[in-house]
């Protein structure tokens, strides 16, 4: 079991994948990355988060407890998604938009509006470039609002993300085995007409 750390659920919990095909977010890790992301953005208040590769739904749940207005978690194990709606439905946020799909076939596709804050964690033997690829996926296909936070967590042994050019990386912290790489988006490209 892991649980909800701070607003509207803080204190609940969630019910998680069995066996190791998930990895959730420890609470302190969750705990520094919405320090950090209440810091840049102010508060998350009716902000958009987007959660790639959801797994438990720990981040994205937290976000939803902390205020966001629209939060999107994706995740390509149907028994993993399912799971993630129903701890929402648990916490009384019935309009979580839970996508059973896979991080790419998502963002090839344009969103209904933009995110403010992004948070990709991959599987840690996901190779990088499948993170390169989501970063520019993320611009190529308009899924950020101009200055977006952009989060990667990874593995304290994988390299730095290959930000794309309209990225500014602003720093990493580390949590053990843990890192969170954190990047701005500047500007993003008009939607392809």
């Amino acid at each position: 079991m892991t649980r909800i750390i701070g607003g509207s659920a803080g204190g609940r919990r969630i019910t998680t994948p069995r066996g190791a095909s998930t990895r959730p977010t420890s609470d302190r890790v969750r705990e520094a990355l919405f320090s950090a992301v209440e810091s840049w953005c102010g508060s998350l208040h009716g902000l958009r988060f987007l959660d790639l590769y959801a797994g438990s739904g720990a981040v994205g749940l937290e976000a939803w407890s902390r205020g966001a207005g629209v939060v999107t978690l994706v995740e390509q194990d149907r028994r993993t998604a399912a799971l993630i709606s129903s701890n929402a439905r648990a916490l009384g946020f019935a309009r979580a938009n839970v996508l059973a799909a896979s991080v790419a076939g998502t963002l090839r596709r344009p969103p209904a509006a933009p995110y403010d804050v992004a948070f990709l964690d991959p599987p840690y033997p996901l190779a990088d470039e499948a993170v390169a690829d989501d970063l520019h996926a993320l611009v190529d296909h308009a899924w950020l609002v101009p200055g977006a936070l952009v989060v990667v967590e990874r593995s304290s042994r994988s390299p730095e993300p290959g930000w794309p050019g309209s990225f500014t990386g602003i720093r990493e912290k580390r949590y053990g085995e843990t890192v969170l790489w954190y990047g701005h988006a500047a500007s993003t490209p008009a939607p392809e007409e």
